[in-house]
């Protein structure tokens, strides 16, 4: 988080959850919503794509008035204090008037099919999910690998070639249960990773060879390459605004090495240069 948005938050008094590092499962009231509008879309509008704005009316009033568990009531109950209005089931031929009998006959068929269609994409899911699952749990002195996602982590450590790096550090020893399913490690001093980290990131260990020790650290590198002379100068557009851009010869580097680079960045970070 940076300095402005912590700033922001504290003035509107909003207090800040953070989540495990790698796990955006964390943030699931949220994704859980959004998977579940989805699916209802995708399970009335399956055939006919280009009328999903139409079911979105039904869609809120499904959500709104469905159970939640967490909270023991329907999100309907929980804005407004009373509960839902009851769906009254439609008989056909219940009114004289067709039009309204034709309309009703056709919601009554359209609410069955979507139980159906709902009910077949929850077990599809369940099943798909439980095949990548598995039941892991560890003790407090436990040694486990640490799974970490190089590509995602370009701010922290810089790498030649991300997919080829190590995904699995440590072991390392397990200090907390933070939960039923985080897990407190016990990092080296030097590591800037925040040590609380989901289960499924972690592999318990089973023999004592090391896989990589070393955590990426969010520290700058020793030697930082300086500018060691100008080789060319040219004029460019950027924007709708002229800006000098000059050729680089970089610190042991050859000038064939040399990069393009605008002349306001270089002052900028080497104000001793040129």
């Amino acid at each position: 988080m940076s300095t402005f948005w912590k700033e922001f938050f504290k003035l509107q008094g909003v207090e800040l959850k953070h989540s495990s590092a790698y796990h955006p499962q964390t943030d699931g009231q949220s994704e859980v919503v959004n998977r579940c509008l989805e699916c209802y879309l995708r399970c009335m509008t399956g055939n006919i794509p280009k009328s999903w704005s139409s079911w979105l009316s039904l869609a809120e009033f499904w959500y709104n008035t469905s159970y939640h568990t967490a909270t023991k009531m329907t999100p309907f109950q929980a804005l407004y204090g009373i509960t839902p209005p009851i769906h009254l089931p439609y008989f056909p031929r219940d009114s004289s008037i067709a039009s309204v009998d034709t309309t009703l006959k056709d919601r009554e068929a359209v609410i069955q099919l979507l139980k159906q269609q709902l009910t077949k994409a929850q077990h599809r899911m369940k099943q798909q999910a439980d095949k990548h699952r598995t039941e892991r749990s560890f003790n407090v002195g436990d040694k486990v690998y640490l799974k970490l996602q190089p590509y995602s982590q370009n701010s922290v450590v810089a790498r030649k070639v991300p997919k080829l790096a190590a995904k699995y550090y440590g072991p390392y020893e397990v200090v907390d249960k933070i939960g039923a399913v985080a897990y407190k490690l016990n990092l080296p001093a030097s590591s800037a990773i925040h040590p609380v980290f989901h289960v499924s990131l972690l592999k318990k260990s089973v023999a004592e060879h090391p896989i990589t020790r070393a955590l990426p650290s969010t520290s700058l590198p020793d030697t930082i390459q300086k500018p060691m002379a100008i080789l060319d100068r040219r004029m460019v557009k950027r924007g709708n605004q002229p800006a000098t851009k000059w050729l680089i010869n970089w610190e042991n580097q050859s000038p064939a090495e040399a990069t393009w680079e605008f002349a306001e960045e270089i002052q900028l970070r080497f104000p001793d240069f040129p």
